[in-house]
């Protein structure tokens, strides 16, 4: 039976304190959109685990390609040596990516991913002998991940990383808009080394959507300052925005993409940058290495079960499918601007999005979502659903129901 009064004191959960003042739910199992709670209730996942879990839990093809990866060895060090899953999960994604991207790096997390994508492009105008280009430019409301150099990229002002305000190397940040982005690169473009952007949608810094005319101008302005640019898929890559990747809505191409999240199908923990090559030679001109190598990078687990996840995607009708979950979330979302507690409704692809004029009482929240038996994680002012791509109709309307019942009682 789950001891919540030693668990709330002994074990840590992301954003929270200890003791933990917050609930948790104890999860005993999971299958297709479900979680099992210990107790025996079985609720619909509306996060699909923080937008990881595309194809749900407990997936058939995804669970082999563990277990027959399992036979043949779990773990075995990168560095020196490689192995099949490794090289064919890079092919895969050099194939699906831009045609520029052709080196892979994997990282085992998305935060480290954006981590190694910063330091590429520091090392490239290093190896370029231009020690100028030291800052990034990113959005407000951005967020890139925990990490020091990803949270110095994310918002000091309006992200959950304002405490390390002044502890943490000082970039550059602007609006999503034209003019602002103009001013910004004619302004600071000989010490830019890359803008970092969140493609077309802002995750945890907001769930802020952008014009895709924006990032078809941020393109152009980079090739115009000689700026890198850097894409943070981490969140939007493998469909969830409507299109494969979230850069696809402007068809622009980045020098260094960073992926992560969904590419394992939520299983197992890993991300990947993928770079042009003048990247990795810019990096080399001086015979330099790139000085990144985590202990767990490629892990072939993961990696087997990242191609399997991505050719279960492909070979899936998954632009149906997100475009269907879409449809359903305007209009199951859209009865929420009657209550006058809302300030507005955000829908793209497979991510529908409340926003509410004021902070809500997320553990108030939370049961009431349980009770109706729904999965979420609202914070802030933001009660939202990313879901995997498999539920049904019924299912997504139960979500959007428990949304919009959120929004009219007083929880």
């Amino acid at each position: 039976m789950f001891n919540s009064a030693w668990e709330r004191e002994h074990v840590w959960h992301p954003y929270a304190a200890i003791p933990n003042p917050n609930p948790v739910y104890q999860v005993t199992s999971a299958s297709g959109v479900y979680l099992t709670l210990d107790g025996g209730q079985q609720v619909i996942d509306g996060m699909s685990s923080w937008w990881s879990a595309i194809h749900g839990y407990n997936v058939p093809e995804l669970n082999q390609a563990i277990e027959k990866q399992l036979k043949d060895m779990a773990h075995v060090m990168f560095g020196g040596l490689t192995h099949q899953p490794a090289m064919d999960l890079a092919k895969t994604l050099i194939d699906i990516t831009p045609s520029n991207l052709q080196h892979v790096f994997f990282a085992d997390s998305g935060s480290v991913a954006v981590e190694t994508a910063l330091k590429m492009a520091l090392q490239y105008w290093q190896g370029r002998n231009n020690d100028k280009k030291t800052k990034f430019l990113s959005f407000t409301h951005a967020y890139h991940g925990d990490t020091f150099g990803a949270m110095s990229v994310c918002d000091p002002e309006n992200s959950m990383h304002h405490l390390y305000k002044g502890l943490l190397p000082t970039h550059i940040f602007v609006p999503p808009n034209i003019q602002d982005l103009r001013t910004a690169f004619a302004e600071h473009h000989q010490e830019l080394a890359a803008m970092v952007v969140e493609p077309i949608v802002q995750g945890a810094g907001g769930m802020l959507f952008y014009d895709a005319e924006v990032l078809a101008e941020i393109r152009s302005l980079c090739e115009e300052y000689n700026v890198l640019l850097i894409a943070d898929e981490i969140a939007t890559g493998f469909g969830r925005t409507g299109k494969l990747f979230a850069c696809e809505h402007a068809d622009i191409t980045p020098d260094i993409l960073c992926l992560g999240k969904a590419l394992t199908g939520g299983y197992m923990t890993l991300a990947a940058v993928l770079t042009d090559p003048k990247i990795s030679q810019g990096i080399q001109k001086q015979g330099d290495i790139l000085m990144h190598g985590p202990t767990f990078m490629a892990n072939p687990l993961a990696c087997a079960v990242a191609k399997a996840s991505i050719d279960l995607l492909l070979a899936s009708d998954w632009q149906k499918r997100i475009q269907n979950i879409e449809t359903l979330l305007k209009q199951g979302l859209l009865p929420c601007l009657s209550s006058d507690k809302v300030a507005d409704i955000r829908v793209m692809g497979a991510i529908g999005v409340v926003e509410m004029k004021e902070a809500m009482d997320i553990p108030i929240i939370q049961a009431d979502l349980i009770e109706q038996g729904v999965w979420l994680r609202p914070f802030g002012k933001l009660l939202y659903t990313m879901p995997s791509f498999v539920i049904e109709n019924n299912q997504l309307d139960q979500i959007t129901t428990a949304m919009l019942h959120c929004t009219q009682t007083e929880v």
